[in-house]
Order: C-alpha cells, then sequence, then structure tokens
C-alpha cells in the first residue's frame, strides 16, 4: 500500500500548513471494515439482524459511513502527520477538504499553530525591589477609626447641614423646562463630602436646615456618563426633610462584640487588628514581588504567543468577566480589545513556568498543598466539610495545586534574585484611607 503523503509549510512564526494525502486503499479498507460492523446489527425490513448483503448494507448506509470515516481518518491522519514531523500544535487545526471522492485518495490541507520552543535564558539575577514597611500605632489607630466610621448613627439635629451629615430630602429637576431621566427622588439621603452626588448637589445643600426648599443650579461634567447630560446644566428644586449628625460608636465591649471580640475587650480588638493588619502587608510586599518577578522573567525571556490560545484566553477571560458582573445575556459580555494584551502575557507567562517547573524539576510540596487547603476551609463554617467537598472535586484540587506550585515558581525565582530593599510605610503599600 501507497504510504501516507505529508508536506508542511511555514507560513509564520508559528503557523504551518500541512497538506496530507491518504491513499485511496486505505479509506475503501476502512469502510468496508465499518460496513461489516454496521451489517451485525443492522435492522432493515425484510431482513433477520445481521443477515443482510453486504450490498444492501452498502446502498443504505454506504455515505453516512463513508462520511464518519473520512472524519475519522483526517484526525488519525493528522494526529499521526504532527507526531512523525515531531510538531505540537497549540490547538485544534482548520481541516479543507481537498479531495475525497469515491476512488480518489483523501487529500486536506490542515492549518494550524504550534507552540513554540523555549529555551530559558535568564532565571537567576532577576532585579526586583522589595518594599519594607511596619504597622505602625498610628496605622492601628487609623485602621479602628476606620471601622468606628464604619458603625455609625445618626442624630437629627436642628441646626444648619455640616461635611459629615446625612441630609435627606426630596427633589426635582429640569433642564430648559424639561424633566430628565434621574431628575426627581423621594427621601434620598446623602452623606455630605462622601462624594455620593455630583459636587454642585453636595455644595448646594451645605448650610441648609431641615423643611427649607432651596434651588440649587447642578453642572453635569463633559465626561458624565450619560451623554445626554454630559456638559449641560440641571436646575433643582431640593425640599430638605432632615439633617443629622453622625456618631461614631465609642470603643467599648458592645463594639468589640461586633467585630467578633468576646473576651479581652479594646485591648483584644486591637491585638487582631494589627495581626490582621500585618498579614495583609506581608500578603501585599508579597504581590508586589511575585509582579515583578514576572515582569523580569518575561522580559528576560521574549516568547512567541499562539494567536489561538490568546484568543481562547480572551474569551476565558470574557467570560470570567461577565460572570462576575452578573451577566445573563450575551449582549453583556463586555468587548474582547481590552483583553488581548493582559492575556497574551497570562498566556506567555504560562509558557514560561511550565518550562521552568519542567527543566528545573520543580515538585509541587504536598505540605503546602495541604496548608492551602486548610486556609481555604478555614473561612467556612464547617471546614472538615469544606475539605472533603476539595478532595472530593478534581477541578478545584487542580486548582489549588496550581496556586501552590506558582507560590513555589515565585520562591524559585526570588531565592536567585537581585533584592533591593526599598522604604516604605503600610499607608503608602496598602492606600488606605487613599
Amino acid at each position: 500500500m501507497t504510504p501516507m503523503q505529508v508536506n508542511v509549510q511555514s507560513t509564520g512564526s508559528l503557523e504551518r500548513r500541512m497538506e496530507v494525502s491518504v491513499p485511496q486503499q486505505e479509506i475503501e479498507e476502512a469502510i468496508a471494515e465499518r460496513l461489516k460492523r454496521v451489517s451485525r446489527t443492522a435492522k432493515l425490513k425484510g431482513f433477520r439482524p445481521g443477515k443482510a448483503p453486504i450490498k444492501v448494507i452498502r446502498q443504505q448506509f454506504g455515505e453516512q459511513v463513508r462520511q464518519e470515516v473520512l472524519s475519522d481518518i483526517m484526525q488519525q491522519s493528522f494526529a499521526r502527520a504532527v507526531t512523525d514531523a515531531k510538531l505540537v500544535p497549540a490547538a485544534g487545526p482548520r481541516i479543507e477538504p481537498i479531495s475525497s471522492g469515491p476512488g480518489e485518495d483523501l487529500k486536506y490541507r490542515a492549518v494550524f499553530e504550534i507552540l513554540p520552543e523555549i529555551d530559558l535564558k535568564e532565571v537567576d539575577g532577576l532585579a526586583v525591589n522589595r518594599p519594607v514597611a511596619e504597622v505602625s500605632k498610628s496605622d492601628i489607630e487609623a485602621m479602628v477609626q476606620n471601622l468606628r466610621e464604619q458603625r455609625p448613627s445618626f442624630n437629627v439635629v436642628d441646626r444648619e447641614s455640616r461635611e459629615g451629615d446625612r441630609v435627606t430630602m426630596d427633589f426635582e429637576g429640569l433642564i430648559d423646562g424639561k424633566a430628565f431621566e434621574g431628575s426627581k427622588g423621594d427621601e434620598i439621603a446623602v452623606i455630605l463630602g462622601a462624594g455620593r452626588m455630583l459636587k454642585d448637589f453636595e455644595t448646594g445643600i451645605l448650610g441648609v436646615k431641615a423643611d427649607e426648599t432651596k434651588q440649587i443650579a447642578v453642572r453635569y461634567p463633559d465626561e458624565y456618563h450619560n451623554k445626554d447630560l454630559a456638559g449641560r446644566t440641571a436646575d433643582f428644586s431640593v425640599h430638605v426633610k432632615k439633617v443629622e449628625e453622625k456618631l461614631l460608636p465609642p470603643l467599648d465591649d458592645a463594639f468589640c462584640l461586633e467585630y467578633g471580640v468576646t473576651e479581652g475587650g479594646l485591648e483584644q480588638l486591637l491585638s487582631e487588628v494589627a495581626d490582621n493588619m500585618r498579614r495583609e502587608l506581608a500578603d501585599n510586599v508579597r504581590s508586589r514581588l511575585k509582579q515583578q518577578l514576572f515582569d523580569r522573567f518575561l522580559e528576560a525571556n521574549p516568547v512567541d504567543v499562539p494567536n489561538a490560545l490568546i484568543q481562547q484566553q480572551v474569551r476565558d477571560m470574557q467570560l470570567d468577566t461577565a460572570r462576575r458582573m452578573g451577566a445573563k445575556e450575551a449582549a453583556q459580555v463586555p468587548p474582547a480589545e481590552p483583553f488581548v494584551e493582559p492575556a497574551r502575557r497570562r498566556v506567555a507567562l504560562g509558557m514560561l513556568v511550565n518550562e521552568l517547573v519542567k527543566t528545573r524539576e520543580i515538585k509541587i510540596d504536598r505540605s503546602r498543598v495541604e496548608a492551602r487547603l486548610g486556609e481555604l476551609a478555614a473561612t467556612y463554617p464547617d471546614p472538615d466539610a469544606v475539605l472533603k467537598a476539595y478532595r472530593q472535586n478534581p477541578d478545584a484540587m487542580r486548582q489549588v495545586e496550581g496556586m501552590v506550585l506558582e507560590d513555589q515558581v515565585v520562591d524559585y525565582l526570588l531565592e536567585r534574585a537581585t533584592v533591593t530593599d526599598q522604604p516604605s510605610t503600610f499607608k503608602e503599600l496598602m492606600n488606605f484611607g487613599a
């Protein structure tokens, strides 16, 4: 039998065009074998099961069987061809039949991208800056103040409104004498200075008292999200119904209980707040180091990225974003363009990390996997049940193992990096109060 013929051409740095010819005899033999199998179970009128002549079977099922065989042989021959050519496709091929009629050799063209060959050039000595900061007493005090701000109470006052007060009002606005979308509100409560309303509106209701009515001109910014209002000025009539001053809770046992501290009072709360802040700071520093290490790693090892993998990553990122936004319709999926470069980086980095793991023989640390599982489970009311659920879910376990392996890669690079300590503060690193 004439062997399969394969011709491969490079049509780009990673794209390949492969033309394959499978002998007609191989096709016909595969069709005959498939028809025999069909004849054993085929039910045809006038014949007992398995007793219909092969000629009748061919007449009844021949075309369907032929198409099935051609499809199978194209897949099988493509797999053999890329293996023989020592090519690793990045994704499935685009197959274009050239000829496949009865009595003809099967000829088709497969266009596909291959994974690039990666030769890691630079791993040691990647230059990164490590932020160095401590949690100070003033940082802890600021955090506790922030916790108090999250639990305010409001007390009605008979005075003019000030910054920080809560003002409850009805309002109605007009542009050129006409109402517009969002122009009317009843029993709307606004905390002055919180920036929830347009600046002109907030400024206009400073210094008002309950039962007062005030006329306010509000100009919408040129870049306002509603293009019909952008750059225009509305005249609002505002009737103030209530002015309340904000009161922060005292630092007593009741306040501590709000944050889960049942014993030890304020001293215990401060201790727990400080511990949490130190953990957050350590995570922040680690995240910044990881970002720098991967940036330097990519810069030192530029790599061609298959477009097929970029497009798949873009689709994954689009769908993930849509899910987090609560999108329920295809029209609500965000456009692809903003995701292209992040997707390219993610795919390139994934290929480099995989090569590093393989060539440096970085083995996953099972004790770290167990520790990560424990951390994840500890955030739930029934940790044991969560641990069991993770261990019974292969996909979930692969995700956890992937996170651990990525951490190990970061450690590997960090141990070999050139690290410069950079003094900083908790506030700068965490953007606390920004």
